[in-house]
Parts: structure tokens; sequence; C-alpha cells
């Protein structure tokens, strides 16, 4: 014999209450979302709008939907996109430099971190081989092979910084032989 199950918990007649807040939610966080200058921050609205989404499947009875959206929308994305980021928002320069400083003591390096902090991105200093973006040579001397970015570089606030202290920002078309 099966045992009594109460059909009223399929309706959504006494969840309303719950189910609109949680609704509410979704267009709120994507606008949040969308508007995030900073990478990292969007991420982890990209989670939490998951998250809600998951809720409110589990809310409206569809569980096999809601793993689903656990799983690959929320945990699955969310590592995909992390793993991409940090690998991305590195701004991977040659040291070209004579001198041999430790990175902690290094003052251009302090300088440089500085300036690209708020484009979100992470400074790697190669000493061995070329590097994607450019280099950096003796006296300040940053020399970027893409000169978009360049434009963007001269655009934050930390290079006016950069050139006080000696700095110099060019494109390989603007060196002197």
């Amino acid at each position: 014999m099966l045992p009594d199950f109460d059909l009223s918990l399929l309706s959504l007649q006494g969840s309303l209450g719950l189910l609109l807040p949680i609704t509410a939610l979704l267009p709120l966080v994507s606008v949040l979302m969308v508007c995030q200058d900073n990478p990292y921050q969007a991420l982890m609205l990209r989670g939490v709008f998951g998250s809600v989404a998951t809720l409110l499947y589990v809310l409206l009875g569809a569980p096999d939907v809601a793993l689903t959206e656990a799983m690959v929308g929320t945990l699955l994305s969310t590592t995909l996109y992390v793993i991409a980021l940090r690998s991305s928002m590195t701004l991977r320069l040659e040291d070209r430099r004579s001198t041999e400083m430790e990175p902690s003591a290094d003052a251009e390096a302090q300088v440089l971190n500085q300036w690209i902090q708020p484009m979100h991105l992470r400074l790697r200093l190669v000493r061995q081989g070329a590097a994607p973006h450019g280099w950096l040579e003796d006296q300040g001397r940053l020399t970027i092979l893409q000169p978009s970015l360049k434009q963007r570089l001269q655009n934050t606030p930390g290079f006016e910084h950069w050139r006080k202290s000696g700095g110099v920002l060019i494109t390989p078309e603007e060196q002197i032989p």
C-alpha cells in the first residue's frame, strides 16, 4: 500500500510569497553582474546568479534542472572562468634590465604593479624568453608590443606616476636605435 501523499505540495499556491522575492533577485543580480568593471566580482555574481536560479528551480519542483544548474551552470562554469581569467589577466613582460634584484625589493616593479592594478591585471616579469606583451629595460623603459594596450595603459591614472618616477612607455616603432 502506498503512503498518503499531499498533492497540495505540488501546487505553487502556498509558495508564491517565497517565489516572488527570489525571482526578483535574478534581474537584480544580472544588472549588478553586467555593471561590474572587476571581472572577478562579476564572476562571483555569476555564481550567486546560478545559486539563486538553482533555488528557484527547486521551489518550482524541477530538481533535475536545479541539479544541472548547480553542477554545470554554477560550479563548472565558474571554475572554468576562474582558470581563464587567471591565465588571461596577466601582463607578461620580459625583464631585460641589467641589474638582478629581488622582485620584492624592485621599486620599478612595484610602481608598475600599482599602475596596472586598476585594470585588474597582474604583473609577471619573465627573465628568459620572449614575453607576449613587451619588455622592461633599464631606467624604467617599458616597451609594449601592442599599440592598443599602450593606449589603455596611458589612459590609466598610474601612468603619470610612472612618468614622474622616470619611466617611459613606448612601442617598438618608437624606439631610438
